[in-house]
């Protein structure tokens, strides 16, 4: 359980999959302008992790890794190389079953969101988080937790972006550095902050 509560924190604060690894950059820089937008997109992203890892994991564990095929009498049989379409296409089919959801129940958001909710297939962030939980070898349960905590983590930062944007509308910001500019600078320094957690020991 410490193991699990430990995992979930260092995916949260000291690898944050956005601010350490910079995965899922493209929607963060595009929908943190709007404080609501920014904050459902974010929400979409955990549930989007959290069902996406442990799914790819079974995937993985039963069919793609080296040996998975031996219940079905091909002990030899190694489709490792093909995971990165296999997950590709898991997110990608999960989160078509969110878009239908959130249009379902939640039009304002949908339409909010526009053409980044279909995005979210190809967000690297939630791939990332996939081929890290093969990459470590996680458990099934450390593969859950890690999802969770690596959209809690993407979450956070896209809503102190969508943040501190709010007050970057009243500040004086030098010509050349509107927009993109002053964006990417406050991304690396949120990333500079986030670095502090790496001294927690847990």
């Amino acid at each position: 359980m410490e193991n699990l509560f430990s995992l979930f924190i260092n995916s949260v604060f000291v690898g944050n999959i956005l601010l350490a690894y910079f995965l899922g950059m493209c929607s963060f820089v595009a929908v943190s302008k709007n404080m609501n937008t920014a904050v459902g997109l974010g929400f979409a992203v955990v549930f989007v992790c959290t069902i996406t890892a442990p799914v790819n994991w079974a995937v993985y564990r039963f069919f793609l890794a080296p040996g998975a095929l031996s219940w079905a009498g091909f002990p030899e049989a190694d489709l490792s190389y093909l995971k990165l379409i296999t997950f590709i296409a898991v997110i990608a089919a999960l989160v078509q079953a969110v878009e239908m959801v959130i249009d379902r129940f939640s039009p304002e958001l949908y339409t909010a969101l526009g053409v980044f909710l279909p995005l979210i297939a190809v967000n690297c962030a939630i791939l990332g988080t996939s081929l890290f939980m093969v990459e470590r070898s996680y458990t099934l349960m450390e593969t859950l937790v890690f999802g969770f905590g690596a959209g809690v983590g993407w979450l956070l930062a896209i809503a102190s972006m969508a943040a501190i944007q709010v007050k970057l509308r009243y500040a004086n910001i030098p010509k050349g550095l509107e927009g993109y500019g002053i964006t990417m600078i406050v991304t690396g320094l949120m990333a500079m902050g986030f670095m502090i957690f790496s001294g927690i020991a847990l």
